[in-house]
């Protein structure tokens, strides 16, 4: 029987709250764990962090992207949605224990990572939660609800941890086990609920084969996101120190708080554009997508030039005067926050449903090129500021690639295809204006030498009010206009 499906304005709601989490929880246990532990003591917990997760990536090799769509495809046959989890389950079990083997060969056998082994152990742990808590099916499912709940259930008991168990500089262990538990944990309970939705009975007709091949295309793809992501601060703690990393750590916090903001809607639109998809409903795949590119540009644009303008502050206010050094790594990193944002829509949301893999890996993998050959050349000099120099490049290239192949994509389907005409369409071209207009209208606070907070208070509610006010007279002109016309 066919399943009621669910609302994308719930799960939109869902996801908003719990990107509004993602969001409330940093900036209240970061500046206290960044006073505490300094940042060297962050700067190793990030390391440590961004190590793992490459190991998290050879376990989950490609499966918590296609799994989305997978489940998507086949979520109204519960057998058939149970065959495929249970070999997707398999081939991430079996990853998870090689990369086990390899991770401790290179921690008995690297100084840099045997000196800090304990917290290698902990941290090691992310691996085996991200393997049994197939978070693919629950996002495949659309249980955007019960994803929520769970989440934020997560984050309180880390944050009120964080605040009662984190005193005193040697405590990043508990640091980095309480940052493993804030992510790993709903993973556990991903395993225990999901009873609810498959069957753990064997069914039979196993073809682990099937998947193998897109499995490896996503490998793929999530090896070049992983490289230029996290390689950054990999490279860093290689070639400079744990306080260059703290510096580096901080200014990514920030930026990736936003970019869950941004990518907000995405989240909640790839399973459902898989769903059209596969019923053909081809009209309403291209309606989400005009959708998640008006979202995305709206809101990454202003948030983008207020964080660039406003980064000290910023920096002072969430970590303190210690992370100075992480001032001008913010500012670069910044623009990633409108590159990622369109190409979570151009890949992740229009090209994987339509089967379009290939040419989204073909642009990560120009974006860890980049990355790298940046990196190695402004590393050694400029430390974190030449690795948000890296990432941020690499996020453009990527940007221009997956750009050049959607333009082709629809010229082939119509001729005549304007990305001018595209974007007018949307009634998106006022919104560089409206921002330039609300930053004319916040900058000069900083000239009133007030602290952190207070220029952050004020600033800010002159900055986004002047853009919400603009915004929406020119909606309103938009809707006018439409109906008019």
């Amino acid at each position: 029987m066919k399943n009621r499906e669910p609302s994308i304005k719930l799960n939109f709601g869902m996801n908003a709250l719990l990107t509004l989490t993602s969001i409330i929880f940093p900036i209240i246990s970061f500046p206290y764990v960044s006073r505490v532990l300094l940042p060297e003591g962050t700067g190793k917990v990030s390391f440590a962090v961004s190590f793992i997760t490459y190991f998290v990536m050879l376990s989950q090799l490609g499966i918590p992207t296609y799994g989305i769509r997978a489940c998507a495809r086949v979520r109204d046959d519960k057998e058939e949605l149970s065959r495929v989890t249970h070999e997707l389950l398999f081939i991430s079990l079996i990853m998870s224990l090689i990369s086990y083997i390899l991770l401790f060969t290179l921690i008995f056998f690297v100084p840099r990572l045997y000196s800090e082994k304990t917290l290698y152990y902990i941290t090691s742990l992310m691996i085996i939660f991200s393997a049994i808590g197939a978070e693919w099916l629950y996002r495949g499912l659309e249980k955007y609800t019960f994803i929520t709940i769970r989440s934020v259930i997560c984050k309180v008991i880390s944050l009120i941890a964080m605040l009662l168990l984190i005193r005193e500089k040697s405590d990043y262990l508990i640091y980095g086990a309480i940052t493993v538990f804030a992510g790993s944990a709903p993973g556990l309970i991903n395993f225990i609920c999901a009873g609810k939705y498959i069957s753990f009975k064997p069914v039979g007709g196993y073809n682990i084969k099937r998947h193998l091949k897109p499995v490896m295309i996503f490998f793929a793809m999530s090896c070049a996101t992983t490289i230029y992501t996290h390689l950054d601060t990999v490279m860093l703690g290689f070639m400079t120190s744990d306080t260059e990393v703290g510096y580096y750590n901080a200014a990514v916090k920030i930026k990736s708080v936003f970019v869950s903001l941004v990518t907000s809607l995405g989240a909640v639109l790839l399973p459902r554009a898989s769903y059209y998809i596969e019923q053909g409903s081809v009209s309403k795949f291209v309606d989400i997508g005009k959708k998640a590119f008006y979202f995305v540009l709206s809101v990454s644009v202003p948030l983008m030039l207020y964080f660039i303008f406003f980064a000290g502050e910023s920096i002072i206010f969430i970590s303190g005067a210690a992370f100075e050094g992480s001032i001008a790594p913010m500012q670069i990193i910044m623009p990633t926050l409108l590159f990622i944002g369109i190409t979570n829509i151009i890949g992740i949301q229009m090209f994987i449903p339509l089967g379009k893999e290939k040419v989204v890996l073909l642009s990560e993998i120009v974006g860890a090129v980049v990355d790298v050959i940046v990196n190695i050349i402004l590393i050694p000099g400029f430390a974190s500021a030449g690795a948000a120099v890296g990432t941020t490049i690499a996020e453009f290239a990527v940007l221009l690639v997956q750009t050049a192949a959607l333009r082709k994509y629809f010229r082939e389907k119509n001729p005549k295809f304007s990305v001018t005409a595209f974007l007018r369409k949307l009634h998106i071209l006022y919104i560089l204006p409206a921002s330039l207009l609300s930053l004319a209208a916040s900058l000069w606070v900083k000239r009133l030498n007030l602290n952190s907070f207070f220029t952050l208070a004020i600033s800010s509610c002159l900055f986004f009010g002047v853009y919400g006010i603009f915004f929406w007279i020119q909606w309103k002109k938009s809707v006018i206009d439409r109906k008019s016309g």
